[in-house]
């Protein structure tokens, strides 16, 4: 089972037409998708779909994601709007008008959060919200789980972009995911680059971004001191492929850009492949 994660896409931030920086990354990562070796079972967009919350930029990235020969699983993260994203994807389940659902693949479920509070930068997941993941976790405890959420529950160290860990909306995800052994890992998105940690016991993996990345600094930040440091870079965008085995969830990451390959699998390889396949046991 094979769980693909784009995040952070921010259409319309170069510009709403087909071309624009955000939409040519998004193109590559999606190409590489469709036609690279590792075909997903589902395509998570874990949030920041669009820059500025417009239902042109939804309309377009629907347009975008429209022929992908798996489903596409839409998330909200700070910079979207709910009503006009729903507009662009009519089938996007909700819960009580939130942007949170089930996802049933096989063994394996899916959990999507909605940590949006509109006007906020940071993350929220208010009481009914909380209710909500409860209920699911609870009805079925023997389902290995995996939660999907757009702000990351801990603090990465880059601190322009962090939420500090004693906000509420963390105590109380905190509190619904207490004593739920199903949870085997918790994916987001929100820091623009691949981090991976654990948070109460869970192991969260953080996914770069297909747009712009955010450069790795890990100093503080005085709101009214610039110092000039790099905070958007260019590195090549990427998405994440989190394998379910049947036990664990394990997760790779990937920049889609001009790479060479340095080898192939052909006759010269193939020794080192031997090799290495029979130091496993039988």
């Amino acid at each position: 089972m094979l769980i693909a994660q784009i995040t952070d896409l921010h259409i319309g931030f170069s510009g709403s037409e087909t071309g624009g920086y955000n939409t040519h990354r998004l193109k590559a990562v999606l190409e590489r998708l469709v036609d690279g070796p590792n075909r997903p079972d589902l395509l998570l967009m874990s949030g920041d779909m669009t820059e500025f919350g417009d239902l042109q930029s939804y309309v377009r990235l629907a347009e975008l994601v429209r022929d992908c020969p798996f489903p596409v699983a839409p998330m909200v993260g700070n910079h979207d709007t709910r009503a006009a994203m729903f507009e662009a994807f009519p089938d996007c389940p909700a819960s009580g008008g939130f942007v949170q659902y089930a996802i049933d693949l096989g063994p394996l479920r899916v959990l999507v959060l909605d940590t949006l509070e509109e006007g906020r930068h940071g993350g929220a997941f208010c009481a009914a919200r909380a209710a909500w993941l409860s209920a699911e976790l609870a009805a079925h405890p023997d389902r290995p789980t995996v939660i999907a959420m757009h702000h990351p529950p801990f603090e990465s160290g880059i601190d322009w972009l962090d939420s500090d860990e004693h906000e509420p909306w963390i105590g109380r995800l905190m509190a619904a995911v207490s004593g739920h052994a199903q949870i085997r890992g918790i994916v987001a998105g929100h820091l623009h680059r691949p981090i991976h940690t654990l948070w109460e016991g869970i192991p969260v993996t953080v996914v770069g971004s297909t747009a712009a990345t955010v450069a790795l600094d890990l100093n503080p930040v005085d709101p009214d001191r610039p110092d000039g440091r790099t905070m958007i870079s260019t590195e090549l965008p990427v998405y994440a492929l989190h394998r379910w085995d049947g036990r664990r969830l394990v997760s790779h990451t990937e920049a889609v850009g001009a790479l060479d390959a340095l080898a192939r699998y052909d006759e010269a390889f193939q020794e080192v492949v031997r090799v290495i396949v029979s130091e496993r046991p039988d």
